[in-house]
């Protein structure tokens, strides 16, 4: 098939050549309409490198597919159009939740110290794991206050108290160990 014969063909003479493992036919018709439905995936993303993912999963699918379009049912840019939104949404749906699931993942730890700090201070073991606490180095002691408290992450403790994150790691590594020593007299 020459150039201006390729140029010539329709979107579903394309389909069918794509079907039928063209793969310059795929490039014609990506040439066609990337950009367009570029536009319509970063409407649904707000976000040009997910988009950019997206349309080409879409193409994929395309190539893999192609025999699945049905003219009878409706035009082949009405075709992929549906393809590229339902690969944006089920993007937008997985990226929702693996953002819900760092959150959880983030919160969870400290609600859980919290809850440990909450009971132990309660009763007696409350009491003893104060006294320790007084009697480690106040540098370590904050970080662990900050940290089991506060449910800081290192990072976030070395920001607050303009300290390197490696000084924040070894002082809690330090205070964890003297804290374990105290309590276990």
């Amino acid at each position: 098939m020459t150039a201006r014969e390729k140029t010539a063909c329709s979107d579903k003479d394309l389909l069918r050549q794509i079907a039928a493992g063209d793969e310059r036919s795929l490039g014609e018709l990506y040439d066609r309409h990337a950009a367009i439905l570029l536009g319509l995936v970063l409407r649904i993303l707000r976000s040009r490198s997910e988009a950019e993912d997206v349309l080409q999963e879409t193409f994929l699918q395309i190539w893999r597919r192609a025999a699945d379009f049905d003219e009878h049912r409706g035009q082949p840019f009405s075709w992929m159009a549906l393809l590229a939104r339902s690969r944006a949404l089920d993007r937008v749906r997985a990226l929702e939740v693996r953002e819900r699931v760092a959150l959880e993942a983030r919160r969870e730890p400290t609600e859980a110290a919290v809850d440990l700090v909450d009971h132990a201070a309660a009763g007696e073991t409350g009491r003893i794991v104060r006294q320790a606490l007084q009697r480690i180095p106040d540098s370590q002691r904050e970080v662990l206050l900050l940290a089991y408290f506060d449910g800081l992450t290192q990072s976030e403790i070395a920001a607050r108290l303009a300290r390197p994150l490696g000084t924040v790691k070894t002082q809690a590594r330090a205070g964890l160990a003297k804290l374990r020593e105290l309590l276990q007299r």
